[in-house]
């Protein structure tokens, strides 16, 4: 089943060069969940042919206008298409003022219901839970309330071999083969769990911190994700504009990658004074060579392979 990411935008501040205000939007066993939603996400979601009525989830890291000012008119947009089932929101406080607001002086009322949860960011906390999968703040280091969002999917069950288990096998006893179990049959016989079913596809998962100061105080929960999106909104020649700012450079965001073990580095959240940015790539990859450039309309897959 798909694990992809598909980037809308990467740009920070101000739209420029062709790069778009921060935005995602992860497909996740066919469940589709918005990360961020800066100014032309719509646009963006429209011009790579995502139907709006199939995201259910939207989560906001902070606000920034170049994280959220798409959001109202997203909102607007699904209502206007005749969107009845429930969206859930998740931000930092005060988002829910903004659309409140916003909607009252346009006398807007929504055919759909938002279910908003207010995030701690300055907290570790599972936001998410579903049959499959699992999403969690990540603190971060920014000048205003900022989160990061661990997607982590739940261990996975083997599969059963329908060539080798026998047919009297009860649907529990199946349950228990593929929950790892060796079992006994109504024979006597033990049946090993490893013999009759195939190994369980990898929970894979996925690490997304926006804008943020480098950060070793998140390595511990992001330790091993198997793709980080990182901001590298300097070269490293800025660093201390980087630091004045809470923001990162290409290169102490490959320090993370390589410090958290990561798989695949994602660099983006570039600024507005780069027209060309090969140089974070370069710079990025002389300490984590599994870099890439978030760039609109690219789409990164993370594999299941078998454990």
């Amino acid at each position: 089943m798909p694990f992809e990411i598909k980037i809308l935008g990467s740009n920070s501040a101000t739209p420029v060069f062709n790069r778009h205000h921060s935005s995602q939007l992860l497909t996740i066993n066919n469940q589709l969940f918005l990360i961020d939603c800066g100014e032309g996400t719509q646009l963006q979601l429209i011009k790579y042919k995502i139907r709006f009525t199939k995201i259910n989830y939207i989560f906001i890291s902070h606000l920034h206008g170049d994280h959220y000012l798409g959001l109202v008119g997203l909102l607007s947009t699904m209502h206007l298409n005749g969107r009845t089932k429930d969206l859930y929101l998740f931000g930092p406080p005060g988002l829910d003022e903004i659309i409140t607001i916003q909607l009252k002086y346009s006398e807007t009322f929504l055919n759909f219901k938002i279910i908003f949860t207010e995030l701690d960011t300055t907290a570790q906390k599972v936001i998410l839970d579903l049959d499959n999968l699992t999403i969690e703040t990540i603190p971060l280091i920014h000048r205003i309330k900022c989160c990061g969002f661990l997607i982590k999917e739940k261990p996975k069950k083997r599969k059963i071999d329908k060539t080798k288990v026998p047919d009297h096998l009860t649907p529990l006893q199946i349950i228990a083969l593929k929950e790892g179990e060796d079992v006994v049959d109504k024979e006597g016989h033990l049946l090993k769990s490893e013999l009759y079913t195939f190994p369980a596809r990898k929970s894979r998962s996925y690490a997304y911190c926006s804008d943020t100061a480098y950060n070793p105080a998140m390595f511990g929960q992001i330790e091993g994700v198997d793709m980080l999106y990182h901001e590298a909104t300097f070269l490293h020649d800025m660093e201390s504009r980087a630091k004045e700012t809470h923001h990162t450079t290409a290169l102490q965001a490959a320090w993370t990658a390589r410090e958290v073990k990561a798989k695949t580095l994602l660099l983006g959240h570039f600024s507005a004074r780069y027209k060309d940015i090969e140089p974070h790539l370069v710079e990025a990859k002389t300490i984590f060579q599994n870099s890439f450039l978030a760039e609109e309309g690219l789409l990164f897959t993370i594999d299941d392979e078998p454990l």
